[in-house]
């Protein structure tokens, strides 16, 4: 048994790397459990400046997926699943052509266009689009689908569905509640496309295994912050993590940030 161990922990990235990748789940975690998303969006870009992209992409679905379950239980009460199923409809049929993607593509190549997709979000947040009526099915499916493709490709599925709902009426507490349902649904998926792409390794479930109680207490700690915070906070919160996702994705910074 402890040859075993052994054996796997030794699949772990060396030590400088592992707590880079430690700080980074901090604080994904904390901002997952206070907004309800925006942890792969912190953590992917660091994570696949480090190891390999497939393998971060892995590691981060076992965790968000596993150690999230207790959000799940109140956000499936609260969350709006008339736009919610169909989005997880949509991006459930994308999410393996973007494992296909990530199996395939180049690396900087996808990592340019991850940071123009999220820059883009924040610019439809920022400028003020918004919409008051129910967002009907259709729109719903094609978001989803968007966010399918992107979660197949980098586990970053968070912008056209934060985009899609946070221009919407509805308050803070059912759009924090409509993502971590819609992350939790549609991360199946993405675990079946990745099992089929052949993504998890020992190495895999050995970060598994070292981060999965950071992230789970960050986002205990996050998740109490949102409930003392106020419904006022939660917009630019959302908005701060996408404007911090997009310039740290950037290749350009590299020089400076890796």
């Amino acid at each position: 048994m402890k040859t075993a161990l052994a054996d796997l922990f030794a699949q772990l990235p060396e030590p400088g790397t592992l707590a880079l990748l430690v700080g980074a789940i901090a604080l994904a975690g904390a901002v997952r459990g206070f907004s309800g998303f925006g942890a792969a969006m912190i953590f992917m870009p660091v994570a696949s400046t480090v190891i390999d992209p497939a393998a971060a992409a892995a590691g981060f679905l076992l965790l968000d997926t596993l150690v999230t379950l207790p959000l799940l239980a109140g956000a499936v009460r609260r969350c709006d699943w008339s736009t919610v199923l169909p989005a997880c409809i949509g991006a459930m049929i994308m999410v393996p052509l973007g494992a296909a993607i990530l199996a395939r593509a180049d690396t900087l190549a996808l990592r340019w266009s991850l940071s123009v997709i999220v820059l883009a979000a924040l610019a439809l947040l920022v400028f003020g689009y918004r919409y008051t009526r129910a967002p009907g099915r259709l729109a719903s499916v094609a978001v989803g689908a968007f966010a399918g493709l992107l979660s197949g490709v980098s586990q970053v599925s968070a912008p056209p569905v934060v985009v899609f709902w946070a221009a919407g009426p509805k308050p803070p507490s059912v759009i924090r509640a409509n993502l971590i349902a819609f992350f939790a649904v549609v991360g199946v998926s993405v675990f079946v496309a990745f099992l089929y792409n052949g993504f998890y390794s020992r190495a895999v479930i050995a970060l598994f295994l070292v981060l999965a109680p950071v992230y789970g207490l960050a986002i205990y700690g996050g998740a109490r912050g949102f409930g003392t915070a106020s419904p006022q906070a939660y917009r630019p919160v959302a908005y701060g993590i996408i404007l911090f996702s997009a310039i740290s994705s950037l290749p350009l910074l590299d020089p400076w940030l890796r």
